[in-house]
């Protein structure tokens, strides 16, 4: 946490290891529709729309709704739509689809107001499969948003819609209809703290409350496919151990997600501004480091697999932008007085390398993911600080992103994060922490103030509301997998523990028992410990 294709079967949340590349580097008239035909351009699997940028006006497309609900912009060019009063605007055009298969239909886009008020669609005989377009606001930059569908042959409708109570309107441009998929493959939850909520007397309920459910379980049943779980070296309060790891990686195995592993090396919270060193390795530092890291990956990994528990993924390190083990594998020169001077990115190198090599021993089937945060302050700097990793062959399969919409920038500014670290270094990206709130109201039973607390903090047009948090979660879905990227692409999202509810004595400190949950309004389970539908429906 900060403190500020086309499917060949179905695919597993995080495929498996392949061998890292080391890259260095006005309005017009209403047209009525005239079906096209759509083929492929053999080399692009681009299938050919009519007027997919609205240059030639409404030309090749039909509209229902309001008189002048529907105008292009002849300069941009761009379509853009209006609804209110519960108006109902779908612009569409009918193509012909030679062959049954995976179809996706791509649209950069900007909207306003009330989600759910505008989407993209594929209709034909049997499918209609939308998805919801984030909303970006007036002075918010356009995204790319992808659908697919399985189609068969014959007709195929493309549908640009937009209807709202309130007042709502959505613009579109670019639109691409392609062959193959765009999955969202990684449907992630981080339960790192349930052990301890439940040792703390945390109960976990149905949507009315009236039977007790499986916090790890539930999960899995809304359509999760991957557990995250954070390991410390030798935390305060005896949680988030190799040994308690073992038992909840268990748990999340049986419930039949994918593992994924998040080595801290450190005995606490480690993010952009904390990368302690863990207590019992500083009598060897600088020295020992890169072994105590990896005995402490090799050791953890092996238990895991000894109790029949398979890895998917490792992160090697948490939020690294600064480095770890401060100050011996800074990228900065966190203090001046500690006698290390500058960024120290060779020490960086081999700490990550220890525990890549580590974690290929153990699993050799399993991804090793490099995680940074903060894209709001430019992908220039991640994309300056893989360039060192890289340049030091630090082998790694993915890129894992942090992105809280109330902390790290705008859509636009995570897409555009995705498309160039992903086509620069020609890795994958997993967003391995989002999260958003369903209420700024604190559990008066545990009052602890809450990180996100007040209505300035809200993204627009998301608000505090079980609805809002559920459609906050599946739009940084939809827009990291929509990501326009050459090879590499964004896999999806995990959402940082749902299930962390307000229980005296599982606050956020490990040294403090006393200490209070900041986290609660932001878990998919209300006060009481009852389920919200609305958050677990945006996990199918």
């Amino acid at each position: 946490m900060s403190t500020q294709h086309t499917p060949r079967s179905p695919l597993p949340a995080l495929s498996r290891r392949r061998l890292p590349s080391l890259m260095m580097a006005g309005s017009a008239a209403v047209a009525s529709t005239t079906s096209t035909v759509a083929h492929a351009d053999p080399g692009s699997r681009r299938y050919q729309i009519r007027n997919p940028r609205f240059e030639d006006g409404l030309h090749g497309w039909d509209v229902t709704g309001p008189a002048g609900a529907a105008e292009v912009d002849a300069e941009a060019p761009l379509l853009r739509c209006r609804s209110s009063g519960g108006a109902r605007v779908v612009v569409s055009q009918d193509v012909q689809v030679r062959r049954p298969g995976w179809r996706t239909l791509r649209a950069r886009v900007r909207t306003d107001g009330a989600v759910p008020a505008s989407s993209i669609a594929l209709v034909a005989r049997g499918v209609d499969q939308q998805v919801v377009l984030p909303v970006t606001g007036e002075h918010g930059g356009p995204v790319e948003i992808a659908v697919s569908a399985r189609l068969p042959a014959g007709e195929l409708r493309i549908e640009l819609r937009t209807e709202s109570a309130e007042s709502a309107w959505a613009e579109f441009t670019e639109l691409r209809l392609e062959a193959g998929p765009t999955h969202r493959e990684v449907r992630g939850v981080d339960l790192s703290g349930v052990p301890k909520n439940e040792a703390c007397g945390a109960e976990y309920f149905t949507a009315d409350g009236t039977a007790p459910v499986d916090p790890v379980q539930v999960f899995a049943d809304h359509g999760a496919t991957t557990g995250r779980l954070r390991v410390w070296v030798d935390p305060a309060d005896g949680y988030c151990t190799p040994e308690r790891t073992v038992g909840m990686a268990r748990r999340i195995a049986a419930a039949g997600m994918d593992v994924l592993i998040d080595f801290h090396y450190s005995d606490t919270w480690t993010d952009p501004g904390a990368q302690g060193v863990p207590a019992a390795w500083r009598e060897d530092a600088p020295h020992g480091l890169r072994a105590a890291i990896a005995d402490h990956t090799r050791a953890t990994l092996a238990a895991l697999r000894d109790a029949g528990v398979d890895v998917a993924a490792v992160q090697v390190g948490n939020e690294i932008n600064p480095g770890m083990l401060w100050p011996w594998g800074q990228t900065w020169d966190v203090d001046p007085d500690d006698g290390v001077d500058g960024a120290q990115y060779d020490a960086l190198a081999g700490f990550l390398t220890a525990g890549s090599e580590a974690v290929t021993e153990i699993f050799p089937e399993a991804e090793v993911i490099l995680h940074l945060t903060n894209i709001h302050d430019g992908v220039e700097g991640l994309s300056s600080w893989f360039d060192e990793i890289t340049a030091r062959e630090v082998p790694f399969d993915v890129i894992g992103l942090s992105y809280y919409s109330y902390w790290h920038g705008t859509f636009q500014d995570l897409q555009r994060a995705i498309a160039v670290l992903a086509d620069r270094f020609e890795r994958d990206v997993v967003v391995v922490e989002t999260a958003y709130a369903h209420t700024l109201e604190d559990d008066p039973r545990s009052p602890f103030e809450n990180i996100v607390a007040e209505p300035s903090q809200l993204t627009r047009g998301y608000p505090a509301t079980p609805e809002g948090q559920a459609a906050n979660f599946r739009a940084v879905q939809d827009v990291a997998v929509s990501a326009p990227t050459a090879g590499a692409r964004c896999r999806g999202a995990i959402y940082w523990e749902p299930a962390w509810t307000a229980v005296d004595g599982a606050g956020w400190d490990p040294e403090d028992p006393s200490s209070g949950n900041a986290w609660e309004n932001q878990s998919m389970f209300d006060h009481e410990g009852r389920l919200l539908p609305a958050p677990f429906s945006a996990l199918s």
